[in-house]
């Protein structure tokens, strides 16, 4: 059986084609990171303290694209109080890469909250660490930036 050139560069045309299209099986891991923050934009929709208290870690530092930072209790307490209040919370473009007890997310965020009575809308890119501490995954640190 002879094999043309024709073939030949059909053949490597379709294998390279394939490596590049590789579907990426997400982890156990990975699933239950996406379900923490899942979970924890639901609590910041519902201002509930006791699941914002489980889902992030008592060393957090969450800080704000406008360079405010905050460790756990202001950020559980700004929402639980009502502070401010989520309307809406959307993340798209997530990605999630675990390593090892830590886990790097990386999503845009947009949001409408109200906070002393003034309406606010966020659209912002955000990179969360989270770790996963007695087996549960907490949110460890978050950075939000200007897009």
């Amino acid at each position: 059986m002879r094999i043309s050139r024709r073939t030949l560069a059909a053949a490597g045309a379709l294998a390279v084609v394939a490596a590049g299209t590789r579907v990426h099986a997400e982890s156990a891991d990975e699933s239950a990171v996406r379900q923490a923050l899942a979970d924890l934009t639901k609590a910041m929709l519902a201002a509930d303290k006791a699941k914002l208290e489980a889902l992030v870690a008592d060393q957090l530092s969450y800080g704000h694209s406008s360079g405010t930072i905050q460790d756990k209790a202001v950020f559980v307490d700004v929402i639980a109080s009502k502070k401010t209040v989520y309307k809406s919370i959307d993340l798209t473009d997530i990605k999630v890469n675990v390593v090892g007890n830590d886990a790097i997310v990386r999503h845009t965020w947009d949001s409408v909250s109200e906070s002393a009575g003034k309406s606010n809308t966020a659209h912002i890119g955000v990179l969360q660490v989270w770790a996963k501490q007695d087996g549960k995954w907490k949110l460890l640190a978050r950075q939000a930036f200007k897009t």
